[in-house]
């Protein structure tokens, strides 16, 4: 490797056939330590959040300060930000812009698209008559019903409409609905953790909607019937019991809640408009991978909402943009993680890879873990399975683990004490959900 020139080292270590083959042993240019360093701070500030917003109540002197440092969604593009001085201090300017020229922001650009148009109006409305038509089919309470329903049928909506879209549209639901203000927060934790680990565990039905499997799913050949086949009937299984339970265990808090005054939303939009939203909806989905296409269909959207405010609701672009930045930190920083990551993951067996993935899972984005397997020849179909598997499993233990997290953290955490959500009550909630994800994916026969 001497003869890679300095200015596009960090390249070549994020990018080298040599560098990511299976089993090589490599030192770290000084730029991944350095990398490191700074995602490790990044996942402590991630959890003290809860603290730093504490801290901007007790103590008003400082108090915008201290609300800033708990604005999780921030966190990963700060530190990004820091590395990419580090890169222009050590490196020069050409060196950080080849280093970020060659990532990849598609992820982000596109939740920041699908979170702003499912917000929309028309969709809210399809999405909670559809919610509403399944839970009045339940011979339960209503407001259990509708819980149920939202907690296990839209996480499994994400196989189809994408994650990041159901994460919004679910956020939305129970933000409206069934975080009020009388309600105790450990059923909001609890529901919470559940929602997380469902939609993780939700969108593998399908080769496309789930991040982690997208990451593979081309290259290893995995078509809608080997996800129904091998991935499919466990992940709707685990969503079931997941919601089932979480609806047992609060059902007396479900029945307590006051239902609104006109259960059954109807649709009011015009039809017209009502399918051009939808319309819209399906080509930010379809063309999920191609950047300047599903722009295009948000930016139609916006003047679509613009010329019918009558008919939008308040666009969730403030939301929105913060969960991208978060995403775009996160793609940033985890560019200059393989040179740990991909060694430890290919010295697993098939048990070990998919418990160490799950529990990676919890501080680094899952998605990246598919992918550094799937630059790797050669590797069984256990350890192919056990791999995807833990990724989406450990997908709900932290924000930062699956790709819609943030977007359903950016949404819930104003309906949290103090406005803010701990990194430690969300682990805490998500363990059970996860457990349950555990058994069905990897002891179930």
């Amino acid at each position: 490797m001497t003869d890679v020139p300095r200015t596009s080292r960090a390249l070549f270590f994020a990018e080298s056939p040599y560098f990511v083959a299976k089993g090589l042993s490599v030192i770290p240019h000084t730029m991944e330590l350095i990398g490191t360093s700074l995602f490790a701070l990044a996942v402590v500030h991630t959890f003290s959040t809860k603290y730093f917003d504490h801290l901007s109540h007790v103590r008003p002197t400082h108090a915008g300060v201290f609300h800033l440092l708990g604005e999780v969604e921030i966190v990963f593009g700060i530190w990004a930000m820091i590395l990419f001085a580090f890169f222009v201090g050590l490196q020069g300017k050409p060196a950080a812009l080849l280093y970020v020229e060659g990532l990849n922001f598609t992820e982000p650009l596109f939740v920041f698209a699908i979170m702003v148009v499912a917000a929309s109006r028309a969709v809210l409305q399809c999405s909670r008559f559809l919610v509403e038509a399944i839970s009045r089919l339940l011979p339960i309470h209503p407001q259990v019903a509708y819980f149920v329903t939202t907690i296990s049928l839209v996480p499994l909506l994400g196989s189809f409409i994408t994650e990041p879209a159901a994460m919004t549209l679910a956020a939305l639901i129970l933000r409206d609905r069934f975080y009020g203000r009388n309600v105790p927060e450990r059923f909001k934790y609890a529901a919470l953790g559940v929602l997380f680990v469902n939609v993780s565990i939700g969108g593998v039905l399908t080769p496309y909607a789930a991040p982690p499997v997208l990451m593979v799913a081309a290259t290893w050949g995995w078509d809608v019937t080997f996800m129904m086949t091998h991935f499919g009937w466990r992940a709707v299984v685990a969503v079931l019991v997941n919601a089932i339970a979480i609806t047992v265990l609060f059902r007396s808090v479900l029945r307590q809640q006051e239902l609104p005054e006109q259960p059954g939303p109807t649709i009011t939009l015009p039809w017209p408009l009502l399918v051009l939203h939808l319309g819209l909806l399906t080509g930010v989905v379809i063309f999920a991978h191609d950047p300047p296409v599903f722009l295009g269909f948000l930016l139609l959207y916006l003047g679509v909402a613009e010329a019918y405010p009558q008919h939008q609701d308040k666009l969730l672009l403030r939301e929105a943009l913060l969960v991208a930045f978060f995403l775009a930190g996160l793609v940033v920083l985890g560019g200059l993680q393989r040179w740990w990551l991909q060694p430890l993951l290919t010295s697993m067996s098939e048990t070990q890879v998919y418990f160490g993935a799950t529990a990676l899972t919890a501080i680094t984005d899952n998605a990246a873990l598919t992918y550094l397997g799937s630059l790797v020849d050669g590797l069984s179909e256990e350890f192919k399975y056990a791999l995807v598997a833990g990724a989406v499993t450990g997908g709900g233990l932290t924000v930062i683990a699956n790709a819609p997290n943030p977007a359903g953290f950016s949404i819930l955490r104003s309906r949290f004490e103090e406005g803010s959500i701990s990194a430690l009550g969300l682990l805490k909630a998500a363990l059970a959900p996860t457990l349950v994800a555990v058994i069905c994916f990897w002891f179930l026969p």
